[in-house]
């Protein structure tokens, strides 16, 4: 008799074959499956960004496998296909937000197949659909990784515009390093998003989510930081094992921040914040305390001894302020405010 983790590797080996008749753009947009040959502690599912593809989470997605994690990066419905895609002949991204959501769920079923705990991470409008994910399963969740998601347009023109324009729109950075995906799309592909994102905002009132890390960066000129803010707080009021890192402006981390390949140069820490995050117990009062006294120049473990925090603290959260604090990147929010 097969086990759960011989059907599930059968099942992904099937998505890996339908990928094949797809005709994608390139290898990097195929679906990345890291699984050990049995179960774990803790499996990963990452949701990439719009337009683009699984290669935002592989160099994340590999450390957390050599950790003994099992990481599930699904291509995303309608993403990552070859063709001539332009204004008259766009690509085939979604415009019912009902296909990603059953796509998600459905991700979060066969992940629950691989890890005793099942940890959720997106970027942009992947993080939109983590943070959807987060609020209506959050019992079937340990915890979720949220890098810069899309919660709304930095500036509320661009929203206005997404709201109300049929047309097909070309990225400004569509020739950037690191861009594997599609250089344009019609704008109500992005509609969806924002409106999720209203809803997520909406739901977060008085809903308790997965504790979750929000990871944002004062360099983003893509989304509202502000909104960001917002969402953090209204979590952080009923799910208080939640923090928020904002990388200052002086880094130069802009809104694609998953990897080196994406300009950004400072890949490894993204990959020690979500490791320490997840094998963290902290509060969010707790990491602020520590992250005061770090920027004040105390020692690590007389901060540890000060705090009593020996036991709760992993090697990993020791990693991640010691590689972190350097610079003063660390921008905490009043969640009160």
């Amino acid at each position: 008799m097969k086990t759960g983790i011989q059907k599930t590797a059968e099942i992904l080996e099937q998505v890996h074959q339908l990928e094949s008749t797809l005709g994608l753009k390139n290898e990097a947009c195929r679906s990345k499956f890291l699984i050990h040959p049995d179960f774990r502690s803790k499996v990963f599912l990452f949701l990439h960004g719009f337009t683009a593809g699984p290669y935002q989470f592989e160099p994340l997605g590999k450390a957390l496998f050599n950790t003994g994690y099992n990481v599930l990066i699904p291509l995303l419905p309608g993403h990552g296909r070859s063709g001539d895609w332009r204004h008259q002949n766009p690509p085939p991204l979604p415009t019912d937000i009902k296909i990603y959501q059953e796509f998600v769920i459905k991700w979060l079923e066969i992940a629950k197949t691989l890890g005793q705990e099942v940890v959720i991470g997106g970027l942009s409008t992947g993080g939109t659909l983590a943070a959807w994910l987060a609020l209506e399963h959050p019992q079937e969740i340990d915890c979720t990784l949220l890098f810069t998601p899309y919660l709304g347009s930095r500036y509320s023109l661009f929203d206005l515009l997404i709201k109300i324009l049929p047309i097909y729109f070309e990225w400004f950075n569509k020739d950037a390093p690191g861009n594997f995906g599609y250089k344009g799309f019609r704008l109500k592909a992005l509609r969806i998003f924002l409106e999720l994102g209203y809803q997520v905002l909406e739901k977060a009132q008085g809903c308790v989510s997965a504790p979750i890390l929000m990871v944002c960066s004062e360099a983003d000129h893509a989304v509202n930081r502000s909104k960001q803010q917002d969402f953090f707080r209204r979590v952080l009021k009923q799910q208080p094992k939640s923090w928020y890192y904002c990388f200052d402006d002086s880094l130069q981390i802009e809104h694609r921040m998953m990897t080196k390949l994406e300009d950004n140069d400072y890949e490894e820490l993204i990959i020690t914040l979500a490791k320490a995050f997840v094998e963290s117990d902290l509060t969010w009062l707790e990491f602020e305390q520590m992250a005061a006294r770090i920027t004040q120049g105390h020692a690590y473990d007389q901060i540890m001894r000060e705090l009593n925090f020996d036991r709760q603290v992993s090697q990993q959260l020791s990693a991640m302020m010691t590689q972190a604090f350097g610079c003063e990147d660390l921008k905490c929010i009043n969640p009160d405010s």
